[in-house]
Formats: C-alpha cells, sequence, structure tokens
C-alpha cells in the first residue's frame, strides 16, 4: 500500500472533485484524460466520469461505499441513472433537504457515521449503504462526514475530537482510528483525502509527520 500526493484543478483540495471506492474512482466529467489515468492507476481502479446536480463538486455531494452510493435529491435523473449504469452499484437521492450529503455522511462497509441532523434518514442511508448508521457530531461540528475519512482498514478523524470521539468513529466504522490532518494542517480531512483498502492519494501540501501517521492510520 502507498500514499500518493496530487493536485486537482491545481488544488490541493483533491477531495472537493473525487469520490472513490476499492473498484472505481469519479472525476468530474472533462477533466483532463492524462491526470484522470494517473488518479485511477494510484487507487487501483476503474475511472468514471461524473456530475452531480450538474456540479464537479462529487466529494460534498455524494457519499459512496463499495455498496451504493447516495445523492443530494437535487442530482438529475440522467446523473443517477448514469451512475447505476456505469458503477453497477446502489444509487439513490437521500430524502433530505440538505444536500451536501458528503460532508453530513462517512462511510465504509462496515458502518457509517452522520449527521445529527440526518436522523429521520437513516433508514435509507442503512438501506442504500448497506451498513449501520451511527449519528455524531465531531469535535464540536455537524458535518460528520467533512471531519472523518474511513476505509476498510483504518479512519481518521477531526484533530480536535475527543479520545471518546475517536472511540465512537472506530467503533461505528469497525476500524482503528486516529486524530489526524491534511495538507499541512487542515482538519477537515475528506477535502484533501480520497482513499480506499489499496492506496491513498492525499493533496500535494501534505506534511511528512501527516503521512507519516497516514501510513499508520491506513496502514499503507
Amino acid at each position: 500500500m502507498a500514499i500518493y500526493r496530487y493536485t486537482f484543478y491545481k488544488s490541493p483540495n483533491i477531495g472537493i472533485f473525487v469520490k472513490a471506492n476499492d473498484r472505481i474512482v469519479l472525476v468530474p466529467h472533462g477533466f483532463a484524460d492524462t491526470k484522470s489515468d494517473k488518479l485511477a492507476e494510484y487507487l487501483q481502479v476503474e475511472l468514471v466520469h461524473a456530475s452531480v446536480a450538474g456540479t464537479r463538486l462529487l466529494g460534498p455531494m455524494a457519499v459512496m461505499n463499495n455498496n451504493g452510493i447516495l445523492l443530494p435529491a437535487i442530482a438529475e435523473e440522467e446523473e443517477v441513472q448514469w451512475l447505476r449504469e456505469k458503477t453497477h452499484l446502489n444509487v439513490e437521492r437521500l430524502q433530505s433537504k440538505l444536500t451536501a450529503v458528503g460532508n453530513l455522511i462517512a462511510a465504509n462497509d462496515k458502518g457509517a457515521l452522520a449527521s445529527r441532523a440526518l436522523k429521520e434518514s437513516g433508514q435509507q442511508i442503512q438501506d442504500v449503504l448497506g451498513v449501520p448508521v451511527h449519528y455524531m457530531d465531531i469535535g464540536g461540528f455537524v458535518q460528520t462526514g467533512s471531519m472523518v475519512v474511513g476505509t476498510n482498514t483504518g479512519a481518521g478523524a477531526h484533530p480536535q475530537a475527543s479520545e471518546d470521539e475517536v472511540r465512537k468513529v472506530s467503533e461505528a466504522l469497525g476500524v482503528p482510528a486516529e486524530p489526524l490532518t491534511v495538507n499541512g494542517g487542515v482538519p477537515f480531512l475528506s477535502s484533501g483525502i480520497v482513499a480506499n483498502t489499496k492506496n491513498v492519494v492525499v493533496g500535494s501540501l501534505t506534511a511528512g509527520p501527516e503521512l507519516i501517521m497516514m501510513s499508520r492510520i491506513f496502514q499503507a
């Protein structure tokens, strides 16, 4: 397993534009083939171009594990059908007025962590992603999906997460968890990390000590 530094549209905030699981990586339509191919090579997955609600912001607008993909209610029918066809996953719109579902839910194949704001959508989250759902805020923030990045081998949590919160992240996702930052101290992990059980891709500003922590957490 390896960790690679990467930029997307010359930005280290790669997680805003990309979503991945163990089989595919979603990138925006029109993104350069050479860069897309390199990203797919790093993660050892197939490449799928996509949009959500007409935007390139795939990270904040989607939740994905190896079972399914959740999109916001504003996603277009053509986008849903396209993703079903290309990924062969269970793809559904989340029945909620909240649109940045990727910022509100973190998931792997063992569990999902969701913002308390989505309690009414819990059954649908469980059905689409095929995992039990746990609700919590982290470090005083409700954007749980921004605070946690988890694979089937490990999870990183916002550096302000308490010991109890880190323990709950570990229990919910069924993997070891530790506090972490990315891109030289950014605490919102999903903005700069795209990971699966094969490899990890991080923003280009990620520092040496952060890479060491990630190697331990994700067993890279």
